[in-house]
């Protein structure tokens, strides 16, 4: 277990690593004020709730719990934290709905935030998303390379990054990721997911997602890997993706996706595995082709038979 000491740990301690540890019991209720700026209990079989008491950590910066047994319901208080960058809640018990943001001005700092694998339920939070604000921000010196924890520590954190489960040694400041896959989220995917204009990736996949693909989507300039599959998405691909550069993967597949597939630019680099189960799509690269009428001729999805 996790000695109630450490809840009062030195003011000068800046990074607490404890991962991997096979740490059980909880997390000490009681932390006392002081300068921690990474703290990562993550892979071990920690249970018990989140204490609030973290939120006196007013420098923290990344926070990682991923991979232990804790409950409860998503811990909104730490939207409080003016520094708070990384946040991995990810295989843990979660549960419940995430309610709008109490506060004037939530995780203004957050770049990484990965809630997959757990138990969380309803619409996702459009004002959530309307509050983030740094991933807001496209960073104009991209001439020079920085990361968290320079001259204070070097951080690091696992994350699914373009369909591979990796551990960033060091993570760049620019870098910024949503996964809240693997949940039990309903509705429709929020426009304002749209004004996240620096996101580098995003993932609502294995949900209960709804409703048409937002063209707002459209916006993500900077995204390299979308991945929405394994929800009941329904409508067209919105044509606007294609104008996205930086697309790397794409992978809608499981939905009940229809018509015609984007054409071109980075549309030309996706696989069938891209657009799998979706069986009323159309054009590249399926072999499905699009008629005007019914009386064309189609041939079916290599592969994939009609679900």
């Amino acid at each position: 277990m996790i000695p109630p000491c450490f809840g009062n740990l030195s003011v000068h301690l800046i990074d607490l690593d404890l991962r991997s540890n096979n740490l059980k019991g909880t997390i000490p209720t009681t932390f006392a004020k002081g300068s921690l700026r990474s703290l990562k209990l993550n892979d071990n079989q920690l249970e018990g709730s989140l204490p609030r008491s973290l939120a006196n950590y007013r420098k923290l910066e990344v926070l990682d719990i991923s991979n232990n047994k804790i409950n409860g319901v998503f811990p909104s208080w730490l939207e409080a934290l003016p520094e708070l960058r990384v946040l991995v809640l990810r295989s843990n018990k979660f549960h419940g709905v995430i309610d709008s943001p109490k506060t004037k001005f939530p995780f203004p700092n957050l770049r990484v935030i990965d809630l997959s694998h757990n138990e969380f339920h309803g619409l996702l939070p459009t004002n959530f998303f309307e509050h983030l604000k740094a991933m807001m921000k496209v960073n104009s010196d991209r001439g020079e390379l920085k990361y968290m924890g320079d001259g204070y520590y070097q951080d690091s954190v696992k994350i699914t990054i373009k369909g591979n489960f990796i551990e960033m040694e060091k993570i760049q400041t620019l870098f910024t990721t949503i996964d809240f896959s693997n949940n039990s989220f309903k509705g429709e995917i929020p426009k304002s997911i749209g004004m996240l204009t620096s996101l580098k990736g995003l993932n609502l996949s294995h949900n209960n997602l709804t409703g048409e693909m937002p063209q707002s989507l459209g916006n993500l300039t900077n995204i390299e890997w979308l991945d929405l599959s394994s929800n009941m998405l329904t409508g067209g691909i919105p044509k606007q993706l294609a104008d996205l550069t930086s697309l790397a993967i794409l992978n809608l597949s499981k939905n009940h996706l229809v018509g015609l597939i984007p054409q071109g630019k980075q549309f030309n680099t996706f696989t069938n595995d891209s657009y799998k189960a979706n069986s009323d799509l159309c054009g590249f690269p399926l072999t499905k082709t699009c008629g005007d009428d019914e009386g064309t001729t189609t041939t079916t999805i290599l592969n994939h038979p009609r679900q």
